[in-house]
């Protein structure tokens, strides 16, 4: 770490510490498996709602918000701005349901309302989607750290998962929501540490960073036209809705995490607090990107190492100096987004302060990973080890099943990240992934929760036909034009808002439909 101080390195050190140190603590106190997945229901619900905010404010957001705000605008911010609705909804209608069934999986009782195959595929969209979020977020951290320390992107994933694993397997939920709390704390004090070094560096301060985001149109929140064929301001409203939906009514995330409160009360509290904590910071890390940019408009040559650097990554080592030089100077912002805020912390930040920002992507990374991790080995064990090949686990079996997936997902979400190294942008990625992988499970669970008449046949008619909506707007446009199959029209993150209501409405029409044939069968057979 030739690049840091000895106080940044010892800050770092310290904090990698204290987060061994909560798990060997809570690893003294766990004995059961409820405990290691439910913590026994003893978590208060300030600390539950920390942990989700925690779980919501990743890498993702520390890195690729200001990285989107840089290169773009505001249209992003309006997922945020969806989180409220969806956490109403939550509230009233998720938490209940799943305090009431009483499981800890959030898949199990898909079974029980259509049959196996409903559980094993929202479970295997669930693991999917973790391993896309762990690795994109392993890939974010890397990205920061890289700049900082000149390790490779590979052996920086492979240190922090170390630690993540070792922390999330001694001390279960109970460590992760624990640690998720000093995380919190940790990064919500970096983005301000950030945001604040940035304004003091700017000349004219805040009022510059103003005037150049209205004259550059960076507080732009997206078209208010009808278009769903471009990131307008209800595309991306009605992504982050129905995404959002998801991770409150479908996401073990989260799920798991209602079953750590007293009662369902408290687990209601929980979501509205993170709520609230997760909307203004979205505000500060966006807010951080415009600054960032009003800065590098005020201080052009400033940038010019990121430019070389995106530049010589985009034409490989074979390329000459003039090459790169010439390709740096017509790069335009959107290309240096994810660069951004690792560059400044690299030549802005001063000693001290430095460690702290460390500090702060590290905990913004491992929160979120450790959380992944512990629900994904918990959906294993639950609704494939324990369902398929081992009814009649011991407590002792199943804990030690808990142990060795948290292990396998750990390295799992590490590959994954490594794959990943070289993609554009970070935020881009990870919402094209979790749309795919997410968007039919939503629609098959509302159309369980809210139709009582849907069958068997409707639902899995209805969740064929939605993933074949799904795959045909998110991959026909990467058809040739000379292509047999029709190029969908629509953004890509109308997948899942089409997906979701492709399968409800098609269970809704084919459960009406059957419904009404038994009956004029019956009336016939009464006539007869």
């Amino acid at each position: 770490m030739s690049k840091l101080s000895a106080i940044d390195i010892v800050i770092v050190m310290l904090y990698l510490a204290a987060m061994m140190v909560v798990g060997i603590y809570f690893s003294r106190k766990r004995r059961t498996s409820d405990q290691f997945t439910k913590a026994s229901g003893k978590i208060p619900a300030w600390a539950i709602g920390l942990s989700i905010y925690a779980t919501f404010l990743s890498s993702n957001t520390f890195i690729g918000v200001p990285g989107k705000a840089f290169g773009g605008n505001w249209n992003a911010f309006v997922f945020s701005l969806s989180l409220p609705l969806a956490g109403w909804v939550a509230t009233k209608y998720f938490v209940p349901f799943y305090r009431k069934v009483g499981g800890v999986s959030a898949y199990s009782h898909l079974e029980h309302r259509f049959g196996a195959w409903a559980r094993t595929y929202a479970v295997v969209c669930f693991l999917l989607t973790q391993l896309a979020r762990m690795g994109s977020i392993f890939f974010g951290i890397a990205l920061a750290l890289q700049a900082l320390t000149g390790f490779s992107m590979a052996s920086i994933m492979l240190v922090t998962g170390i630690c993540i694993v070792f922390y999330t397997v001694l001390g279960g939920i109970e460590a992760v929501i624990w640690t998720e709390v000093v995380q919190a704390i940790v990064k919500t004090a970096g983005a301000i540490v950030i945001i604040m070094l940035v304004i003091s560096d700017i000349s004219g301060g805040f009022s510059s960073v103003i005037k150049i985001g209205l004259r550059d149109s960076k507080f732009n929140l997206g078209g208010f036209d009808p278009d769903f064929t471009q990131s307008t301001f209800w595309v991306v409203l009605l992504y982050g809705f129905f995404m959002n939906l998801n991770n409150f009514g479908m996401d073990q995330n989260y799920v798991q995490r209602y079953h750590t409160a007293g009662s369902t009360r408290e687990a209601s509290t929980s979501v509205w607090m993170s709520v609230w904590m997760y909307v203004p910071i979205s505000f500060i890390f966006f807010l951080i990107g415009t600054c960032l940019y009003a800065y590098y408009q005020i201080n052009p040559d400033a940038i010019h190492m990121v430019r070389m650097q995106v530049a010589s990554e985009k034409l490989g080592n074979h390329a000459t100096a003039l090459q790169v030089t010439k390709l740096a100077f017509a790069l335009k912002p959107a290309d240096l987004g994810d660069k951004i805020i690792p560059h400044f912390i690299v030549t802005k930040i001063p000693s001290g302060l430095m460690g702290i920002i460390i500090a702060a992507i590290l905990s913004a990374a491992m929160s979120t990973i450790s959380s992944g991790m512990n629900a994904s080995a918990t959906v294993f064990t639950i609704d494939i080890y324990k369902r398929y090949f081992n009814h009649k686990l011991t407590d002792k079996t199943q804990l030690k099943i808990l142990y060795i997936s948290t292990v396998c997902f750990g390295l799992a979400g590490m590959s994954v990240g490594i794959s990943m190294i070289g993609v554009k942008s970070l935020l881009d990625t990870w919402w094209q992934l979790s749309g795919v992988f997410a968007g039919g499970v939503l629609g098959l669970f509302l159309l369980g929760m809210i139709s009582r008449s849907a069958g068997n046949f409707a639902a899995i008619t209805a969740t064929c036909i939605g993933i074949l909506v799904i795959l045909w707007i998110t991959l026909s446009p990467m058809l040739p034009q000379n292509s047999v199959i029709p190029v969908s029209a629509l953004h890509t993150n109308m997948a899942v808002i089409i997906g979701t209501l492709t399968i409800f409405l098609v269970g809704i029409l084919l459960s009406s439909f059957q419904k009404s044939k038994i009956k004029n069968t019956a009336q016939a057979v009464s006539d007869i």
